[in-house]
């Protein structure tokens, strides 16, 4: 069976992008590896989303915000799929990527803008979480390896029922 490397792009590369990496190959039983990059990576991990992916029992230590210029050069991983998890890097002038990937857009709200306790922050993470586990569990039960690239661009983009 063939794996499929995911990269999940967002702004700053701290929250979303990284949850979704983190959850991707456990999610995927290793069908998929996930990635992560950011536009304007802040540099660090959200602890919330630290928190959120520990809780999970997902591994965190090898997790770090980084540019999506990572993966643009001949040396990276090839991908498969580029999915933007957030509004704003959806809107952005993407590279052109190697292997012409799959692209879709997951959009999901900005948890790090989020006002509040550490309660109401640590629900927002959670529901994140959720939506991106579903969606992952969803884009790896598709048969990927027999789809041609219309009907993948349109389920992948579609898994959610957005």
């Amino acid at each position: 069976m063939k794996t499929f490397n995911v990269l999940f792009l967002c702004t700053g590369n701290s929250a979303r992008s990284i949850m979704a990496e983190a959850m991707c190959s456990i999610e995927s039983k290793g069908r998929m590896i996930g990635f992560s990059a950011g536009t304007k990576p802040y540099g660090s991990v959200n602890p919330y989303a630290v928190g959120e992916i520990t809780r999970l029992g997902y591994p965190v230590d090898e997790l770090r915000s980084k540019s999506w210029s990572e993966f643009a050069t001949p040396d990276a991983p090839r991908m498969d799929f580029i999915i933007t998890v957030c509004d704003e890097a959806a809107g952005e002038p993407c590279p052109v990527w190697p292997g012409k990937p799959v692209s879709a857009h997951w959009s999901f709200p900005n948890p790090v803008h989020i006002q509040g306790d550490d309660e109401a922050r640590r629900w927002v993470f959670k529901q994140i979480a959720i939506g991106l586990s579903r969606r992952i569990q969803l884009m790896s039960s598709l048969p990927l390896e027999v789809l041609d690239r219309t009907a993948l661009q349109y389920e992948i983009e579609h898994v959610a029922g957005d």
